[in-house]
């Protein structure tokens, strides 16, 4: 079923009693050409594009809860390009790309709404960091645009501008950038992945993996039953140290919480999204009205879906400094989601050292704008073993050889042996 104004039409006059399930709850039916564990954005979208693109009909994703639950619904749902290294820029506008027609691509409304990402500048430094990064960005043909004082002041008069302690000089702006919703894109891809045949296997935890006498990976060990399949790629995100450590691989990675953040509605104020230059917040606006905003990551290792006060005292920090009317608003709710932090700050779609094992992993603070791009490179990879030209510098082996990607000067706290 294509959802259409008609569609709809036709479901009003009806009641809505004649719309189907948006994709099958499939149960396992292997042997698969390609076994995807991970049911989140990237998973997904690998899958996806897998069949669109590739042509490999016999596709499952594993999913150990259900669709959306993961971190795919708990981020804050910022789409952007502005990165400032060839190894990412890239990759990301790529990315950028397939937003601007992903809901024309699948065929669902994922309130992708390009209103802009304004990074804010507070000194002299940083305004010639922001030009730097504005120059390579234009290099490869992504839209930028470096603003002074006056610019910000008409764009974003709210802020505070006269008694900042650290006051705004101006920012980068890309105009393309903005949000989009995020368990939107989750249903979406599922829904269309569904429809080209893939296998969504919801509430399949995998607890081992198979290989053949050779060592090659040749199926997993699920909560469902043994899955076999010809190759299998990993997109589980902040998990992706513990299901690598299944199979006997350690990965440059560690694991935290990063916490975000809703207040209660308000009328239509911040035009897009913004970001504090001084200090790690960025906040946005959703269609419902609430701010949607964020900071850093928790300081310590961890598995959970919540964070501690510290980070929260220090994100409304930001955020007062930043526009102290923040400071009347309620908030309503806050979530945590598991990333998976790489030792450059910059992710990882690569073959394994073992033979039809995959990796997507590393996303660090970019795995929800990355979602289209990543499953784009990742369906590349796993069907002709070869990286996607885009993806050509995320490599796992760079962090042996020294060709890092640090975008930000700084990854999670390095271990490496």
């Amino acid at each position: 079923m294509r959802y259409s104004l008609f569609a709809l039409a036709r479901g009003a006059l009806t009641k809505h009693r004649h719309w189907q399930p948006a994709w099958r709850d499939a149960a396992p039916n292997g042997p698969y050409d390609v076994i995807v564990i991970g049911g989140g954005g990237h998973g997904l979208a690998t899958a996806y594009y897998l069949v669109r693109n590739h042509g490999i009909k016999k596709v499952a994703v594993l999913e150990r809860g259900w669709i959306g639950g993961g971190n795919a619904g708990r981020n804050t749902t910022i789409i952007r390009s502005n990165y400032g290294l060839d190894g990412n820029i890239p990759f990301y506008e790529w990315s950028m790309k397939l937003w601007e027609g992903l809901e024309q691509d699948l065929n669902y409304n994922a309130m992708v709404s390009q209103r802009g990402v304004l990074n804010l500048y507070h000194s002299d430094t940083q305004r010639d960091g922001y030009a730097r990064r504005g120059n390579a960005m234009r290099l490869h043909g992504v839209d930028a645009e470096l603003l002074d004082h006056e610019a910000v002041r008409q764009m974003a008069p709210f802020l505070n501008f006269e008694h900042a302690r650290f006051p705004i000089q101006g920012g980068l702006l890309q105009r393309r950038g903005g949000t989009a919703r995020h368990d939107a894109v989750v249903w979406g891809y599922a829904r269309a992945a569904s429809e080209l045949g893939v296998d969504i296997i919801q509430n399949c935890e995998v607890t081992g993996f198979i290989r053949s006498p050779q060592g090659r990976m040749t199926g997993v060990e699920t909560t469902r039953g043994r899955i076999m399949g010809g190759k299998i790629g990993m997109a589980v995100a902040g998990h992706s140290s513990q299901v690598a450590e299944m199979a006997g691989l350690r990965l440059p990675i560690e694991s935290h919480v990063l916490q975000a953040f809703v207040t209660e509605a308000l009328k239509p104020l911040i035009p897009g999204v913004i970001t504090f230059g001084a200090g790690h917040f960025y906040v946005s606006q959703s269609d419902k009205g609430g701010l949607v905003f964020g900071g850093d990551i928790d300081g310590y290792n961890s598995y959970a879906q919540r964070g501690n006060l510290p980070v929260v005292e220090d994100v409304c920090e930001g955020g007062m400094a930043l526009m102290p009317m923040i400071g009347r608003l309620r908030m309503l709710r806050s979530w945590g989601g598991i990333m998976d932090m790489s030792m450059d700050g910059s992710p990882i779609i690569d073959r394994s050292p073992i033979d039809g094992l995959y990796l997507n992993a590393g996303w660090c603070y970019g795995g929800f704008k990355a979602t289209p791009a990543s499953g784009w490179c990742f369906a590349h990879l796993l069907a002709r073993d070869e990286p996607h030209h885009t993806a050509v510098s995320l490599r796992l082996d760079r962090f042996a050889t020294g060709r890092v990607i640090d975008e930000k000067g700084q990854g999670a706290q390095p271990n490496l042996h």
